[in-house]
């Protein structure tokens, strides 16, 4: 999927934020911190600005799942998603003004201004919703990655529009240009590792994602309601089967850190860190997952966010994309 570029018009060297704006930002970073923990933690690395846009494609992205993910009926639900659509509209027309009383949109129309930040991304963010809202169902693996395209990997890209790139770390230019496709392939395997640790809450909310095909392969088209299986079921084996799924899409997007500058790599590479890390856990115990959601404590995210820091996975994966070449 290619990235949409369309969007305001950026400014590399955009005058200081006004006090308006710096406290619309400040109202995301909050929302940030308190409600996307692994999130929070990665964008701690990069330099204020870009910190500051990441936030405010958290907050809009997480108004757009708190409508899908809430308690209203389903009429009302598309009512509110075309109204954030039609806001999305005019931060994309630049008509929101930095005394609006609304901070993400404040917040976000300044950090489009800053950046070239691909808006359409929220777009699709906001057609994944609509899916999960009328209650759409994945038959194959195909089917399930468009819809993690629309709520992941649009994220990955819109991401990179904060991030920028870089053509530096010994990769050459076509590789460059396909930042946004690693970024796309990072943002699904995240996506995946998300879908495997919430599998029970997910039931609960009458939500099933992982590809009906796979559940009828492993005898768990019956769903996750309990934390034990029906007799005769794979769990541990469809959990394999997807955290393979998943590895694979992580060693295809990890090829991005080399493409992007020291913090920004730093703040991915901890990110991903932290789901990849996750995605060991699950591996190591498939049924942990049925009976909670699986975390990571505080000193290993500070691990893996140093280690990203280090520059470690963007120069580990640099030599084996020359290797490859070679």
């Amino acid at each position: 999927m290619s990235p949409n570029v369309e969007g305001p018009t950026h400014t590399s060297s955009a005058a200081a934020p006004s006090a308006s704006v710096l406290a619309a930002y400040g109202y995301c970073e909050a929302v940030t911190g308190a409600q996307a923990r692994n999130f929070a933690y990665g964008i701690r690395l990069l330099p204020a600005d870009k910190r500051q846009a990441m936030s405010a494609l958290y907050a809009f992205s997480r108004r757009v799942d708190d409508i899908g993910d809430g308690t209203l009926a389903p009429a009302a639900k598309l009512a509110r998603l075309e109204e954030t659509r039609a806001l999305l509209g005019r931060i994309r027309a630049e008509d929101i003004d930095e005394d609006d009383t609304d901070p993400v949109a404040v917040a976000l129309a300044h950090a489009a201004r800053r950046f070239p930040i691909p808006l359409g991304g929220l777009d699709e963010l906001i057609d994944g919703v609509l899916m999960d809202v009328r209650g759409e169902t994945y038959e194959t693996w195909d089917d399930l990655k468009e819809y993690c395209r629309c709520v992941a990997g649009a994220i990955g890209r819109l991401s990179l529009g904060v991030f920028g790139t870089s053509a530096g770390g010994g990769l050459g230019a076509n590789d460059a240009a396909r930042a946004a496709e690693y970024a796309d392939t990072l943002g699904l395997a995240l996506q995946l590792t998300n879908i495997l640790r919430d599998v029970r809450e997910d039931a609960g909310n009458g939500r099933t994602y992982l590809p009906a095909e796979d559940l009828a392969k492993f005898g768990c088209s019956e769903g996750f309601h309990s934390d034990r299986m029906p007799a005769g079921s794979d769990f541990a084996g469809l959990v394999h089967h997807e955290v393979r799924r998943a590895r694979a899409l992580f060693v295809e997007g990890y090829r991005l850190l080399p493409l992007l500058d020291r913090r920004s790599g730093a703040c991915v590479a901890a990110m991903a860190g932290i789901y990849r890390r996750l995605l060991d856990r699950i591996e190591r115990e498939p049924e942990a997952v049925l009976r909670g959601r699986v975390s990571l404590p505080t000193h290993e995210k500070a691990y893996v966010a140093v280690r990203g820091l280090s520059g470690l996975d963007a120069r580990t994966i640099s030599r084996q994309s020359n290797r490859r070449r070679t």
